[in-house]
């Protein structure tokens, strides 16, 4: 069996997991971040990159190099409820210079900081590598991790810090004995690409649509729409056994998109489910062992912050454990205090969500939610307009955005 060690482990080269060694190398700190999958390239991953971390690839001089990726700029969040137009959010007077949220394919999001990182000499980054397990020590402190290699080959890193940035479904977490809360979700998600017809309309907007107890939210994309339709929480089975034909009639009919545009959707393996779940650790550590991102607090996908809130999370910790990291001992208490900077901002933004939940889609898929008779909150942003900007900046911005570590500034 082939052992090996490194100062950090990081379990999981997604948003979180590339960002945090990125910065934990610049600050010379010799981190390996080991990925199960062989490249970044999935379907259906969050590619919204929001105002503050647009400001943080600024300030770590990687502003330009992700100027070069393809992006679409989003600069309103709208939604039409039974024909009636709600402009949900309005980032064209948030502070700051990016009154945007750019959407990019996250797998070059990826690469960009994998590429960066390389840069540093004690950077290292394991594709196709698996973590089966946790190292301990006789008192219980997570030592390292087991692993199976793209071979099959089992091998151990110990680590003085393994951080979980394995997501939602984070196998580093489970090992650890670590559950959740859960808070109860209204619904699953179907996500479909609708190619977009030629002469379409391109406005890079995201769009909300609500009618006969039907919702979907649809992102431009250039050459194809990246569509999610709101489906009954548990209800994937039974209206799956519908005909394909049964999906393009509704969606067609909720989006106003024409028959030529559906054929795309050409059979239910096009539609990939998204069991949604939502809570959050209690504590988000245990004596060698982190947990950030949704392997920490896993969010909704409303509002589609939970990329933006992984990488906050990856800024914060590299922050307060960079110096400890170095030194060559983390304690409990170090751990502690990035939970404690990170606390404040997901539970505001989980209690929007949820709030979201209670206000808007609960009542959707019930269909009683009608454009006549819309919620206080959603009357207000129609009369008062600067409430839009204040919601763009929570949504775009949120709550205690981190800015980047000296030790990591280009």
């Amino acid at each position: 069996m082939r052992r090996e060690r490194t100062t950090c482990c990081v379990v999981g080269g997604g948003p979180a997991g590339m960002m945090l060694g990125l910065l934990l190398a610049r600050a010379g700190v010799d981190v390996t971040v080991l990925e199960k999958h062989g490249d970044f390239l999935r379907d259906f991953r969050g590619d919204t990159v929001h105002p503050s971390t647009l400001r943080l690839l600024d300030e770590l001089g990687l502003g330009e190099r992700f100027a070069e990726l393809p992006a679409r700029r989003l600069h309103e969040m709208r939604m039409r409820i039974d024909g009636t137009t709600v402009v949900a959010g309005d980032l064209r007077r948030i502070p700051g210079r990016h009154k945007y949220i750019a959407m990019v394919p996250q797998w070059d999001f990826l690469d960009l900081l994998a590429r960066a990182a390389a840069e540093e000499p004690t950077f290292t980054l394991r594709m196709r590598t698996t973590v089966s397990g946790l190292l301990t020590d006789a008192d219980g402190r997570v030592t390292g991790v087991t692993y199976e290699d793209e071979h099959g080959a089992p091998g151990e890193l110990a680590a003085d810090l393994t951080v979980a940035c394995d997501g939602r479904d984070s196998r580093v977490r489970r090992a650890a004995g670590m559950t959740p809360e859960y808070y109860e979700v209204p619904m699953d998600v179907w996500q479909v690409r609708v190619p977009a017809p030629r002469d379409a309309a391109k406005d890079g907007r995201v769009f909300l649509s609500i009618r006969d107890g039907q919702v979907a939210a649809t992102m431009d994309r250039g050459d194809y729409y990246q569509t999610s339709y709101l489906i009954e929480k548990g209800a994937d089975a039974r209206l799956r056994a519908h005909g394909i034909e049964w999906f393009r009639e509704r969606l067609g009919g909720l989006l106003d998109w024409d028959a030529e545009a559906l054929r795309g959707i050409r059979s239910w393996d096009d539609v990939k489910l998204l069991e949604v779940t939502m809570g959050r650790l209690r504590r988000w550590y245990r004596e060698g062992l982190l947990c950030i991102g949704d392997a920490a607090h896993i969010m909704s996908p409303v509002g589609g912050v939970g990329v933006n809130l992984a990488v906050q999370d990856a800024v914060a910790a590299a922050r307060v454990l960079a110096g400890p990291l170095r030194r060559g001992r983390v304690t409990a208490a170090d751990l502690e205090r990035v939970q404690k900077r990170r606390r404040l901002p997901v539970a505001v933004t989980q209690r929007s969500q949820r709030g979201e939940h209670d206000m808007l889609l609960r009542p959707a898929l019930a269909g009683t939610l009608r454009g006549d008779r819309l919620p206080l909150p959603l009357r207000l942003l129609q009369k008062v307009p600067p409430l839009r900007t204040v919601t763009g900046y929570l949504g775009g911005v949120g709550v205690r955005p981190e800015h980047a570590p000296e030790f990591a500034r280009r």
